[in-house]
């Protein structure tokens, strides 16, 4: 008899002591270290196990069986856009991660025109004055934080690529545009989810307010001219149908796509410093092929470094980006053999899969030939490494976003070399996304 066929078991009944505080439940917990709370969720209940947060039961799907059997869902009982509503709904509402089935599936057909591979060379094109420009006046022979320096530039580069720049926009704007982005993903962490002011919810319905003016102003000029910047794209762009994006739909997604742009890429390439920083043989074989390109390389060419393709996975898997997906069932469905009844808010670990010794030779050290061609651990499991989701919501940015961090790395490492203490371990901010609460203290030096 096979689990397919086999009789469902019911969800395994929350433990007492595993209830964590009254109505808080295991948030706090789960916030000091998502990895040793996945850890202990999956040792005592397996791949479908409860957990209890912010007054209710909800369910954690652990390993890559089980949340492959979410991203994949075959039998659409996930649903996106119940569970992101419920942290951050109200300030990226309708955005492409957000949709669900036909709506999704006809916005993302749209979508997908912006991002094809001959308007990926148009972006790889901008992104090196682009990257220029932002690091010029970074410091060197000093301590500066990388992670607040590296999120401005990916902002910058956003204002660029996804609006040709805003040159009418000072440096206070797109800070506070910067500060609005912020707002509106520390929103997921938030408990009263209510327009409440001085809570994260109350500042991030404002700062959704900032983001939806800033944008509105451009919007006229964008549609009147068709340009190559993703803002304009989306105000052009038209299946062979003739289906393309009203203005609320244009805004919504811009929202949503340049903080997914600056705010993953930012992650990632901060991870990168570190580890390259950390270990200076990698630094090395990533600056040697830097170097073997010239200074604005184009998609294919950049596309062509080996050795800072590996180092990117593996930052990516050691410190995902988005380590948790959400879903929420629309309909009964069965996991692993458990039994998910209709109305439950499900969390994907996609770190805890990334962190898994059944998938992965010694997961917590750095080693980025784990996925070269001798070993390619990542196929362990169709879905043992998936930092960018799966299925039909599987990130339409992904290509994008790696071109922007290789962009960055090849010009830092052309330019500059670093180390970073090999002890050093970030204080990480686990609210939302995750991010080095030190701002990730690094010092450039000049070749």
């Amino acid at each position: 008899m096979t689990a397919e066929t086999r009789t469902p078991r019911a969800l395994p009944e929350l433990r007492r002591e595993d209830r964590g505080l009254p109505w808080i439940g295991n948030l706090f917990v789960y916030q000091k270290d998502p990895v040793a709370y996945y850890r202990r969720q999956w040792a005592r209940y397996g791949p479908v196990a409860p957990s209890r947060m912010l007054g209710r039961t909800t369910v954690m799907l652990l390993g890559p069986d089980a949340c492959g059997a979410a991203l994949q869902n075959r039998d659409k009982a996930f649903a996106n856009g119940p569970a992101w509503s419920e942290l951050v709904g109200p300030f990226f509402r309708r955005g492409l991660m957000l949709l669900d089935f036909d709506d999704h599936h006809g916005h993302r057909r749209i979508m997908q025109e912006a991002f094809t591979p001959q308007r990926l060379d148009g972006y790889t094109r901008r992104l090196h004055p682009a990257i220029a420009h932002g690091t010029a006046d970074w410091e060197t022979g000093r301590r500066f934080p990388a992670y607040r320096r590296l999120k401005q530039l990916t902002l910058d580069i956003a204002a660029d690529l996804f609006m040709g720049g805003a040159r009418d926009t000072g440096a206070a704007e797109m800070a506070r545009v910067n500060r609005a982005f912020i707002a509106c993903v520390q929103a997921a962490g938030g408990m009263l989810r209510a327009d409440v002011p001085f809570t994260r919810w109350g500042r991030a319905y404002r700062a959704r307010r900032v983001l939806e003016g800033f944008l509105r102003h451009y919007l006229p000029a964008k549609r009147a001219t068709a340009t190559d910047d993703i803002f304009s794209v989306l105000c052009h762009i038209e299946t062979e149908d003739g289906d393309r994006f009203s203005d609320d739909d244009v805004i919504n997604h811009m929202i949503f796509l340049m903080m997914a742009a600056h705010d993953t890429s930012t992650i990632t390439t901060t991870a990168i410093l570190q580890y390259l920083g950390q270990h200076p043989d990698w630094q090395e074989r990533c600056r040697a092929e830097a170097r073997a390109l010239g200074p604005a390389p184009d998609r294919a060419a950049l596309e062509s470094l080996v050795s800072l393709d590996l180092v990117m996975r593996e930052a990516l898997r050691l410190r995902t980006p988005v380590p948790v997906l959400v879903r929420y069932t629309v309909k009964d469905t069965v996991v692993e053999g458990v039994r998910i009844p209709a109305d439950t808010f499900c969390s994907l670990g996609l770190q805890f899969t990334h962190l898994m010794e059944e998938h992965w030779t010694n997961p917590m050290v750095f080693d980025p030939e784990r996925f070269g061609p001798g070993r390619r651990e990542d196929r362990s499991h169709r879905f043992a490494w998936e930092p960018f989701g799966g299925g039909v919501h599987k990130c339409i940015g992904l290509h994008f976003a790696g071109l922007e961090v290789k962009a960055i790395m090849h010009r830092l490492l052309r330019g500059h070399h670093w180390n970073v203490d090999p002890g050093y371990v970030p204080p990480m901010d686990q609210h939302a996304l995750p991010f080095p609460k030190d701002g990730q203290p690094i010092v450039l030096v000049r070749n």
